[in-house]
């Protein structure tokens, strides 16, 4: 795990060299899809979906903001919004972005198709669009986030580990992400590739809005149909439905199943150390924010985006479309130390507060 880290520092650092390289190496040759050639003084739209998932606070945003002052010089502004879960809202305040004449939008969507009519709304104002983690539909002008096909076989991959022999005699449930959400089709769909045929799938769950305390609603009722002592385990698309299929399970007096997980929240991580939570999915938002920042700086500056953008992927209504993926680690125990600490993410004390302490020495994270 240490390698794999490694490597996607390293894979970080040259994402990031080529794109600091066509921010100066710009010459006259702007890309058709972007406005006019600006200087440093730009204004940056950021559109961000939810604030009940710990990361698009605490990580996505600062991040963002900060490569935007880098790239710019400090000169570049970034203008933020959060839709709160609304999709209506959301179309809402990209019309005030572009009423407020933002040079160019980061948008990370509720909704993947609801947005499609505000992206083109930006677009015939002259205002490029950047999806964002998730990939929204109209003509977006570039998009960046992570393998969510292989998150999803990360996360079947460590449940089979976890379940060993079990797998062949239980049922797990599976509790998948929002409908609306185009990334929850594809963890589903990386999980379902690794996980079909080698255990039964119980029960599964499409989870309205991610919400933990769908998820927890969900389980109570897989609990009850299918039997307390015939589930072994569970996948959870990410750490918050975790924490709420983990509530429904002590209450029902399960233990020892283990359930899976992705953003490596906080409490996430914490439930790994005591064993409640059995993995997750640790993403570099550092990674993923540099490159939306520096996507959106020379969309704005009317730059070419070839030495940023290696990759191309088709979304339902525009096809290859200018892509950066980044590449993902499975989150345990074993590896806490080389993966969030290592990176910055959390220090050892954020972790192990007085209530995981003994549980961190357990296990050697001091």
């Amino acid at each position: 795990m240490r390698r794999a880290a490694v490597a996607i520092a390293a894979g970080a650092m040259a994402v990031s060299l080529a794109a600091c390289g066509s921010a100066k190496e710009s010459g006259d040759n702007a890309d058709s899809t972007g406005s006019a050639k600006k200087g440093d003084d730009i204004k940056v739209g950021l559109l961000l979906p939810e604030n009940a998932t710990a990361r698009y606070e605490k990580f996505d945003r600062p991040l963002i903001e900060k490569k935007v002052r880098e790239l710019t010089g400090g000169k570049g502004e970034v203008v933020y919004a959060n839709a709160k879960q609304d999709a209506t809202l959301q179309n809402q305040q990209v019309d005030t972005m572009v009423t407020n004449k933002v040079d160019v939008l980061i948008v990370d969507a509720v909704d993947s198709k609801a947005i499609a009519g505000s992206v083109k709304k930006a677009k015939d104002a002259g205002i490029p669009v950047v999806a964002y983690d998730r990939l929204a539909e109209g003509p977006i002008d570039a998009y960046t986030s992570f393998d969510n096909v292989t998150v999803g076989k990360t996360q079947g991959e460590a449940l089979l580990k976890a379940l060993g022999d079990k797998a062949k005699d239980g049922q797990i449930v599976m509790m998948n992400g929002s409908s609306t959400d185009p990334n929850a089709a594809q963890f589903k769909q990386g999980a379902h590739s690794v996980l079909d045929g080698k255990v039964k799938i119980g029960r599964e769950y499409d989870t309205k809005e991610w919400k933990p305390e769908n998820a927890n609603a969900n389980m109570e009722g897989a609990i009850s149909a299918l039997g307390k002592d015939k589930i072994v385990g569970v996948y959870s698309a990410n750490d918050g439905m975790a924490g709420g299929i983990i509530t429904a399970l002590k209450a029902a007096g399960i233990s020892d199943v283990p359930v899976t997980g992705q953003d490596a929240e906080l409490s996430g991580v914490q439930r790994i150390v005591t064993g409640e939570q059995y993995m997750s999915v640790y993403k570099p938002y550092p990674q993923e924010a540099d490159v939306a920042a520096e996507m959106a700086v020379a969309l704005a500056q009317g730059k070419s985006l070839d030495s940023i953008a290696k990759d191309k992927v088709d979304s339902p209504t525009t096809k290859a479309i200018p892509s950066v993926l980044v590449p993902v680690v499975s989150l345990t125990k074993d590896n806490i130390k080389d993966t969030v600490i290592k990176d910055g993410i959390y220090t050892v004390s954020e972790i192990c507060t007085a209530k995981y302490k003994a549980a961190c020495d357990k296990i050697g994270l001091k």
